[in-house]
């Protein structure tokens, strides 16, 4: 029998020596918030550091991040952090981890870290790193780590092997295998058949595409695409990606050039990632074709493109101002937006606003649906189970994605071999024990979402978010009311004010005599009631009157002063 996530909150037994511990605190059941926790001996490594991006059911949150709860007490003994790649799904959070301890040692690639001190100079943290390459091995503490090339939709992305006194573990991060890269850096097989040789005790891989049967196609075969779109468009062109997916943008870059085009990055991370991605040499960038946004309005439209952010609909992205008529870039009649990029679970209609609004601004939208603009940057089911056949891992522990994708990619360990007792399908939070090459689900840790509102850090709660829906969706009521406090007489209002509940406050008229008769009946039955008491029976007398003839659940606010 698979093993699952334990039902309920169980402590985990005390760790003991030379037995290895792994707790995902994010990225599990998810797409994105990934982080993960390996512990020995009194020490912790964590793999990657990343965010989550808001669905439309948390209004006024900006981003969710991993619960820190569970080390915030142990944070001397972080030997490391180790990032896989430069996505903000995986980064992100480092800047708030940082906080908690600035000095905590970030170990990555090049551009990867490159990517990280932009964002924590904003921060105002300037960090400890540690650059590695594929094939380096490094020893924090008790785990040592060696470093294998992935392909992904950023370059410069490593798999990790730790090996441990309690046993080994391969993370994969984010990755896929595919042969004809821009770059030219493949995942490495043959590193990964040299640690299958060794033996590799636990497989933790990437599972974002594991229900999507086959290889993914490769980056290359976007490029015909866009030529093709470039050709055929007589206006402005306005490309949307990942503001860090280098390759997309290098690809962009290659067809404005074949179209005698300028381009101008829109979007303060496309900006500075490019800038970056450019100046570590990751991204080239013919002398003369990137030009400053301030300059496109003197340009002819057919000579214009725009590399903007905003592909998932955020709100105060590029493309959605854009779509709203809020941004210096005015979207007119034969313009041609083209969407490269997926669309995160949660954010489809956020997504299909904005092409909405782009289409009645007389733009021609091209997204994945109707043209090949985007391939995934994760491995598909073909490609896992070669993986899982190079390896002959011994336990198999499917991350980062939704339970979906998890049990998919448990479906492929079980396929290839692994004993379905040693495949284990976890929550975040779930503890897992490694010990002489044996996996097992030990305990089940709290693990919460913590939000990120404008300065505020996990200071919204969950409560806080039903009563924004409550607000946006139904509206709300306001009582003011001063009574008698001896007769329970009302001495003025009550005065009803609503928004978002009905076209005319006169509505109400009708629900003023009850509220009167039920404040005055409280007060004659009870000779020590309190303000509270009296304001929760004017909230039921008029919550039930609402619901019972405006068919509406308002937020309603009594307050009750006594005179």
């Amino acid at each position: 029998m698979t093993q699952t996530a334990l039902p309920g909150l169980v402590t985990p037994p005390r760790l003991p020596q030379g037995t290895l511990r792994i707790v995902p605190l994010g990225g599990l059941g998810e797409i994105g918030r990934n982080m993960a926790v390996f512990e020995i001996d009194g020490k912790l490594l964590i793999v990657d550091c990343g965010v989550l991006f808001p669905e439309e059911t948390q209004p006024g949150v900006d981003l969710i991040l991993p619960d820190f709860s569970y080390i915030e007490n142990r944070l001397d003994d972080i030997v490391a952090v180790v990032l896989t790649h430069g996505h903000e799904d995986h980064i992100g959070a480092v800047p708030y981890l940082l906080r908690l301890r600035a000095d905590i040692p970030l170990v990555g690639s090049q551009l990867t870290l490159a990517l990280i001190e932009a964002k924590l100079q904003e921060h105002r943290i300037r960090p400890y790193t540690m650059t590695v390459e594929e094939g380096q091995v490094e020893k924090f503490g008790p785990f040592e780590c060696e470093f294998v090339a992935v392909n992904h939709s950023i370059p410069d992305a490593l798999a990790v092997f730790i090996r441990t006194a309690g046993g080994t573990v391969l993370h994969t991060g984010d990755f896929k295998m595919d042969q004809l890269p821009l770059d030219g850096r493949i995942t490495d097989l043959r590193h990964f058949a040299k640690l299958g040789e060794e033996g590799v005790d636990l497989f933790m891989s990437d599972s974002t595409n594991a229900d999507v049967p086959g290889f993914t196609t490769a980056e290359k075969e976007i490029g015909p695409t866009l030529e093709r779109l470039f050709g055929q468009a007589t206006k402005r062109i306005i490309v949307a990606s990942f503001s860090s997916h280098v390759h997309r943008v290098q690809q962009v870059l290659d067809a404005a050039a074949k179209h005698n085009r300028k381009v101008a990055f829109v979007g303060r991370s496309m900006v500075r990632n490019m800038a970056i991605a450019a100046k570590l040499g990751y991204l080239d960038v013919p002398d003369g074709l990137v030009v400053d946004i301030k300059n496109i309005d003197n340009m002819p439209d057919n000579r214009v493109v725009l590399m903007s952010t905003g592909s998932q609909g955020e709100p105060m992205a590029a493309l959605s101002r854009m779509a709203n008529g809020d941004h210096r870039v005015v979207v007119g009649d034969g313009d041609t937006v083209i969407l490269a990029s997926s669309l995160i679970p949660g954010n489809e209609n956020a997504v299909f606003r904005i092409i909405n609004g782009l289409l009645k601004l007389g733009a021609d939208v091209i997204h994945k649906g109707n043209a090949k603009v985007h391939v995934s940057g994760h491995a598909a089911a073909g490609e896992l189970l070669y993986c899982y056949n190079i390896l002959e891992p011994l336990n198999a522990m499917p991350v980062h994605g939704e339970t979906r994708h998890l049990i998919a990619n448990g479906k492929i360990a079980i396929e290839s071999g692994v004993p379905t007792a040693s495949v284990i399908l976890a929550d975040n939070g779930t503890v897992i024990d490694l010990k002489d090459h044996r996996a097992d689900v030990v305990g089940q840790v709290e693990v919460g979402f913590v939000y990120v509102d404008g300065s505020s850090v996990g200071e919204v709660t969950e409560a806080d978010l039903k009563d924004r829906q409550t607000l946006g969706d139904e509206g709300f009521i306001s009582i003011i009311t001063v009574i008698n406090r001896t007769t329970g007489k009302v001495v003025s209002g009550p005065e009803i004010h609503a928004r978002g509940v009905a076209e005319d406050d006169s509505v109400f008229d009708e629900i003023i005599p009850k509220i009167n008769a039920a404040l005055e009946e409280a007060v004659l039955n009870r000779t020590d009631h309190t303000t509270h008491q009296l304001q929760q029976v004017v909230r039921r007398v008029v919550g039930t009157w609402v619901n019972r003839k405006l068919r509406r659940k308002p937020m309603i606010i009594p307050v009750v002063l006594e005179a």
